[in-house]
């Protein structure tokens, strides 16, 4: 791969959970990370944390993925201070649990805009930039109710339904561009997202944030120009690629 101190990634949701696990692992291989995440306090913490432990350049974004401001002052940000991005992790992610006859359209919108539209336009966003990186990349994090469907999971599954939709779009239309792109589609992990939407899940039975986030480390360090699209990981079970 191109050298990766002189790389940029941006990961969102990164304070905690699978996306700070990713920014652990991509600062492990020596990119310079540009974090984002709602809570000031929690993304400074874990923005020190990483650049003290991994010698690299953390810039911490503090933004809500919900307003439609964010979208351009994250790209920026992240550019103004690395003067450039060549990997974008879209992992931040709203849930809900409850049946499909009690969701309000405020719930929805809320769930929509974080899953769906934020990853859509960050994207967006992102391109300009990405088309002048050495090794440009896409990851986005979906799940597998964006195959499946779950009880009390509709609006959850609709935007990861979604997202999944426009990543396989995604990954045709900036082919040209010569940027890859994948999606990563795990089942239950430990996080407490999912602690709280499947408590009857055993925690044994759950994956760990860091085994997702290894997957990223073999996208982003693979030799090759070929593009897999799609990741599946579940425990107990072989990684599938379709």
């Amino acid at each position: 791969m191109a050298d990766a101190s002189k790389m940029t990634a941006l990961v969102t949701g990164a304070s905690r959970g699978i996306g700070l696990a990713i920014a652990r692992e991509l600062a492990g291989v020596g990119y310079n990370l540009a974090l984002v995440a709602r809570s000031e306090e929690d993304l400074k913490r874990v923005s020190d944390e990483i650049a003290s432990e991994f010698a690299v350049r953390v810039k911490p974004v503090v933004a809500d993925l919900s307003s439609v401001d964010s979208y351009s002052y994250i790209v920026s940000e992240t550019v103004s201070a690395f003067g450039g991005l060549d990997l974008l992790v879209n992992c931040a992610g709203l849930a809900q649990l409850g049946s499909f006859a009690e969701v309000s359209p405020a719930q929805w919108d809320a769930i929509f805009a974080v899953n769906a539209k934020a990853p859509f336009f960050i994207c967006r966003e992102a391109l300009p930039y990405l088309e002048q990186s050495a090794k440009p990349i896409i990851i986005n994090i979906a799940s597998v109710v964006g195959f499946k469907g779950y009880i009390n999971q509709s609006v959850y599954s609709s935007s990861k339904h979604a997202l999944t939709g426009f990543t396989k779009v995604l990954a045709k239309e900036v082919q040209p561009f010569g940027i890859r792109v994948h999606l990563i589609s795990p089942g239950g992990v430990a996080t407490d997202m999912v602690r709280k939407m499947r408590p009857d899940i055993k925690a044994e039975e759950l994956l760990q944030p860091e085994e997702v986030a290894e997957i990223v480390r073999f996208l982003v360090t693979r030799k090759g120009t070929g593009t897999i699209d799609q990741f599946y990981l579940r425990r107990y079970t072989s990684l599938a690629f379709d």
